[in-house]
This record gives C-alpha cells, structure tokens and sequence, in this order.
C-alpha cells in the first residue's frame, strides 16, 4: 500500500473535524531551512544536540475516535533517541513507525519510516517558548506531507504532537495529545 507517511495519524481527527479543515491564519509559514543553532537548554546541550530532548525517554499514550497510539523512546545513547510508534483500533494493527533523533551536520534530525514507506526527515527548525511549554518545530526535509511536524513538551505530562502541511490542495493541521505513562503497566504517570 502506497501511503504518505503519517498519513495515518491524520485519520483518527480527521472524522472529528470537516475534511476542509485549513489551518488558522495565525499558524507559522514553514520554517525557513537556515541551518539551526544547538539547542542550549538542557545540560550539555551544545555538545550534545540531542539531549534537548532527553525529556521524551519513556512511554506515551493517547486517543482519539477508539484509535489508540502510542510512542516508546529509549534513552539518550550515543548522541541519538531511538523510538517507535503504534496505532491500534479495535485491536487491530493499523500502522506502525521507526523514529530516530540524531544530530546532523545542517542540525537536528527527526527520522521516522515504516516498513512499508520511505523514510522521512525533518529538520530542528526552531525551539520557541509559550508560558511553560516548549515547543520543538521541525520542517520537512523533502517535499509532500507533513511539511511540518511539532512536539510540543506541555506541563503535567502532556506531549502534543501536531503535524501541519498542504495535503490535496488544502492546509491541514491534526494535533495528537499524548500522556506519560508507565512502559511496563500502561498507567498514567502524574507529574
């Protein structure tokens, strides 16, 4: 099957929302591929780009229209985080994912690809502040959607990822809200 990738995680919002969603006249133009500084929030983060996102070690879990995804991350290890994703709907398999956050020469790289897709990267185009949140913004490095993919790190436990992008003509937004849970028991984590 010849799917966009991600294109999946749209679905489940998408039969919330009408199919001619368009993204607020508000949202960000695409981020400009200037290459990005290290980040420097986080302890050793000018040797070490990726450790800006040390936060996301662990288990996240969310849903939205019985569609449940999840995301899984290993720790920091040798400049990089390795991850995978997971979408089940009434028990069923309906996609997976491989994600990888590694620094490159033009900067940070997110990387995600599935077994039955390309793999496709984004670039660490901006890290931007919004009261306590922080919000990572990366641009697509190739063309197609998404063009834009956010993990904001929200306050409680709460990761939103959003993924934004011309798709069929029209400007789509769709936002998965994920909680920090337990890896080994499914249980929300309270922070």
């Amino acid at each position: 099957m010849n799917r966009t990738p991600s294109l999946t995680r749209l679905l489940p919002l998408a039969l919330l929302l009408s199919t001619n969603l368009a993204v607020a006249q508000t949202a960000a133009p695409p981020p400009k591929e200037a290459p990005s500084p290290a980040p420097t929030t986080a302890a050793g983060a000018a040797h070490e780009p990726v450790a800006a996102f040390a936060w996301l070690a662990g288990c996240w879990k969310g849903g939205v229209n019985q569609r449940e995804f999840r995301e899984m991350w290993l720790p920091l290890q040798g400049g990089m985080m390795i991850g995978a994703g997971q979408q089940v709907q009434g028990g069923k398999m309906q996609d997976y994912e491989f994600l990888r956050l590694e620094p490159r020469v033009d900067g940070v790289r997110f990387t995600q690809f599935s077994g039955d897709r390309k793999e496709i990267s984004f670039r660490l185009a901006n890290t931007a502040a919004d009261a306590n949140d922080t919000i990572f913004t990366f641009a697509n490095a190739g063309e197609g959607f998404p063009a834009r993919l956010i993990y904001r790190r929200g306050q409680e436990g709460w990761l939103y990822e959003t993924i934004e992008g011309n798709l069929n003509g029209a400007e789509r937004k769709v936002i998965y809200p994920l909680r920090r849970i337990s890896c080994e028991t499914g249980e929300l984590i309270r922070q």
